[in-house]
């Protein structure tokens, strides 16, 4: 997650929340858009004991644990009593007459009937989550219970020859703003080229999923576009930054979202980070907009790992001035403060891009800040990395993505990684030596 700063968020206006996930609720909703939490189910007040009015965390959120014990689940779902008409142990009258049942609990009103025949998906409709009986309608919704469905986006994975990505939400957001693209193509020689692209939305603005989605696909497809026509790598990633924040700009200037309608636009327009790498003519390009990373790991880990980018935030401001270490730096609240991103409301859009020649093999990392937060020297993130990651890119990326969210998962997680191979008769650097 990325903060722009010397930005306040627009104060939201007096809506309820959901109690899940604390998202700002519609007057009239039954369930909550982002997370599907049931708004009509309310627990049953115990008898004698006092209401106490305590905001429940979501899942994994940070904060004080409360220990406490949870009804089982009712028919409303987890987290709701089970109510019994019942006034006691049914007795018997003494006499031969039959003894009567106690009266069967009555049906909760707020979970809709379900025909078993009728609630099953037909062949080839997905399942809902939930409730495993209804089928899911086109916004996401289960058609029986109304669950809201795990989004696309919370979870993705991507493997394309010699380059694996994997993406996920983490445990703490109710969405995942980052996203990625993965690709291959040739040169005009005939030889291979390999790119990665990964983009973190800046959470402080508005539709940042949309900001990084855009982004790392307008820079996807300049690069798919120029590297073929022989354009260098290095300008060619150059390019594909300015196009990439292009992409991201025109989001803040589509037809049906005027001024008048959000007052916001300019000051909280759709923004994100980019950091991108290209494998190519022997050469390690890496170019990026924002506090993503790419990190150097030799395959021999006798050699040192390194870090290929510098943020553009607060914290490297500081010590690049000379104001604190790395350590102290960081650990300001400051410190993720970004001076660089992709957005109409960017100071300037100044690309940074490097190029390398490594002279042995080893593995590219590409990630957000969510991975790396877990990970923050080279040295931490060569620890992180499996041995074979470089012959089983797709399972490394998912380890580091595990990695994260041992780690607390506190934001979006997103890594790409490319295995850079070189002859053994490659000696020497041109350019820089990782």
């Amino acid at each position: 997650m990325s903060q722009k700063p010397q930005e306040q968020k627009p104060q939201e206006t007096a809506l309820s929340k959901c109690p899940g996930c604390e998202e700002p609720l519609e007057p009239g909703d039954l369930f909550c858009g982002a997370c599907g939490y049931d708004l009509s189910a309310v627990p049953a007040v115990a008898q004698d004991h006092p209401t106490v009015a305590m905001t429940v965390p979501a899942e994994g959120s940070a904060g004080v644990r409360f220990d406490r014990r949870r009804e089982p689940d009712g028919p409303a779902g987890p987290g709701t009593s089970n109510v019994s008409t019942s006034n006691g142990p049914s007795t018997s009258s003494g006499s031969d007459d039959f003894e009567l049942p106690a009266p069967a609990a009555a049906p909760d009103p707020r979970t809709p009937a379900v025909d078993p025949v009728a609630a099953t998906p037909p062949a080839g409709a997905k399942r809902c989550v939930a409730c495993r009986a209804g089928s899911v309608d086109t916004d996401g919704y289960c058609e029986n219970c109304g669950h809201a469905q795990p989004r696309e986006r919370d979870h993705m994975e991507r493997e394309l020859g010699s380059v694996a990505a994997v993406s996920d939400r983490g445990l703490r957001h109710h969405r995942n703003e980052d996203s990625f693209a993965v690709s291959t193509t040739a040169l005009p020689d005939g030889s291979p080229a390999v790119v990665a692209i990964v983009c973190d939305g800046v959470s402080s603005a508005s539709r940042p999923d949309e900001a990084s989605a855009a982004a790392a696909s307008a820079a996807n497809e300049a690069l798919l576009e120029s590297l073929p026509r022989g354009t260098h790598p290095q300008q060619a990633m150059h390019e594909a930054i300015l196009a990439a924040g292009e992409a991201v700009n025109s989001l803040a200037q589509e037809p049906g979202r005027a001024m008048e309608h959000d007052q916001h636009r300019h000051q909280n327009a759709p923004a994100c980070t980019l950091v991108g790498s290209i494998m190519a003519g022997g050469l390690l390009i890496v170019g990026w907009v924002g506090d993503s990373r790419v990190y150097w790991v030799p395959d021999d880990r006798s050699n040192p790992p390194a870090r290929l980018t510098e943020d553009d935030s607060w914290a490297a401001q500081m010590v690049a001035a000379g104001l604190m270490n790395e350590a102290e730096a960081y650990a300001d609240e400051r410190a993720h403060a970004i001076t660089g991103w992709l957005g109409a409301d960017a100071y300037e859009l100044e690309p940074h891009t490097a190029s390398f020649k490594p002279d042995r093999s080893g593995l590219v990392v590409v990630c957000t800040d969510g991975l790396w937060n877990y990970a923050e020297s080279a040295a931490e993130m060569a620890a992180a990395v499996p041995a074979d990651a470089h012959q089983r890119p797709l399972h490394g990326a998912q380890v580091l993505v595990g990695h994260a969210l041992d780690g607390g998962g506190h934001d979006n997680v997103t890594v790409a990684l490319l295995p850079f191979a070189v002859e053994p008769q490659g000696a020497g650097s041109a350019c820089g030596t990782p």
